[in-house]
């Protein structure tokens, strides 16, 4: 696609993907306008390497198969992924369950192993890493090794908090960030748990805030700096809480019990870079921001649906591209990239993938919220940043400047009918008939 003009691309479910014609107007504009603020850097766009997901791309043709993740990663390919999530042990969509090291009482890590990790991640990633090297990594365990755990299983219960428990956590996690760079492959950072809140019968871990900031300050930053990682320690991933669990006993507030808990403590708080929020932790998100603007943040795993990929759901996926980037984050990743169809986990669940990969075909399909990420991620590379926007449709859009210094606008309409809009740019108007139910991306 030429992108050195004028650009406007619109998406519906029956026409996704469409080059219309920008129209000039003598209109005020008044509807929608950039007004000249700048806001956050943005670092970039991905989703998260799983044992499924590997596991499906490799029911393709080699050459579709190619073709695939030459669209995920490729920086002139269709999501040109920047940065990406992969588990530490299982995730809730592996093969099956497992951590990096089940040796009862291997306080010093001597069984620590990423063997596993070499059949299904490693290939998934190395395959990125060839159509993209500078693709930026990031890691969380949903589950420590179940020996370092009460009860002693992968899901539900608690980190036990033993002083050489603890002290052995933080070397699991040297020596992971350690056995992938012996791979080649750099982690780049490290978020201490995947949903600090899930008591959950999938690989899980339930954590406080307290917890974070003991474990943090006292254990996990002081072993990366004894080993000499660069790697950074960010606070994530936090999924907490739902306005509704009392057992907080701070209904709204998932900023004072985790992240405000955490950065308020001085020596936790040199040791973090940033903040992971994800599902309810977009409840927490914009307080977070506003305490602490000099950090970093990252929707760290898209709200993942039923498995049905419809348009229905992939317009609530956009909303919460619009609330995370209006509130701050400097990066949006995805949960699974590819599936087979309705996304089946080990577990049972049924969820969304940007990509289903039909075994009966075999051929992949590209979902509803494939095009709502291409929206943004094929036209804002990293080093964009996001900027501002007002009049009546600032609530359905978000705004970015590219480094080239290019202007572009993704909104949506969520209206079951056509709907004209009035855009001003630099003293130029345009006018918009977004269609019904679509996404747009307009490029000045």
């Amino acid at each position: 696609m030429d992108v050195t003009g004028q650009v406007w691309i619109s998406s519906t479910e029956g026409e996704p993907w469409v080059a219309r014609t920008l129209e000039s107007t003598a209109g005020r504009g008044a509807d929608l306008a950039f007004t000249g603020q700048v806001h956050q850097d943005v670092e970039g766009f991905g989703g998260c390497f799983n044992e499924l997901g590997w596991e499906a791309l490799n029911l393709l043709p080699e050459e579709e198969r190619k073709a695939v993740l030459h669209s995920l990663f490729h920086p002139e390919g269709d999501l040109r992924f920047s940065i990406c999530r992969l588990p530490i042990g299982a995730s809730d969509y592996a093969l099956e369950w497992y951590s990096l090291n089940e040796a009862d009482g291997d306080l010093a890590m001597e069984h620590f192993s990423i063997e596993r990790d070499r059949k299904y991640l490693i290939p998934y990633i190395r395959e990125a890493l060839k159509l993209n090297p500078d693709l930026k990594l990031f890691a969380s365990p949903w589950s420590p090794p179940t020996w370092m755990k009460f009860p002693k299983a992968y899901n539900y219960g608690t980190l036990r908090w033993e002083k050489e428990i603890l002290e052995a956590y933080a070397l699991y996690f040297v020596r992971f960030v350690k056995a992938y760079a012996e791979e080649g492959i750099t982690i780049h950072q490290i978020h201490v748990q995947n949903e600090v809140v899930a008591d959950q019968k999938f690989p899980s871990c339930v954590w406080t805030g307290e917890q974070l900031r003991e474990f943090i300050r006292d254990y996990l930053g002081p072993a990366f700096a004894q080993h000499g990682l660069e790697t950074e320690i960010w606070l994530g991933t936090i999924n907490a809480p739902e306005p509704w669990d009392e057992w907080l006993k701070q209904k709204d507030s998932s900023f004072d019990a985790y992240a405000h808990t955490v950065l308020s403590d001085p020596e936790a708080y040199k040791y973090v870079k940033g903040v992971g929020y994800q599902w309810a932790g977009k409840y927490g998100i914009q307080r977070t921001v506003q305490a602490y603007p000099e950090l970093r943040y990252m929707q760290t795993e898209n709200e993942c649906g039923d498995g049905e990929n419809t348009w229905f759901y992939a317009k609530y996926v956009f909303n919460l591209y619009q609330h995370y980037f209006t509130n701050g984050v400097n990066a949006y990743i995805y949960w699974n990239m590819v599936l087979q169809p309705k996304g089946r986990s080990t577990w049972g669940w049924e969820q969304n993938a940007m990509l289903t990969v039909d075994p009966d075909g075999p051929k992949a399909v590209q979902n509803p919220e494939f095009y709502v990420m291409k929206h943004f991620s094929y036209f804002v590379p990293p080093g964009s940043r996001r900027i501002g926007l007002k009049g009546r449709w600032s609530g359905n859009g978000i705004a970015f400047e590219t480094p080239e210094g290019r202007r572009v606008l993704v909104i949506a309409n969520p209206f079951q009918e056509e709907r004209t809009i009035e855009l001003s740019c630099e003293g130029s108007q345009y006018k918009l008939g977004l269609a019904a139910e679509s996404f747009n991306t307009i490029l000045l």
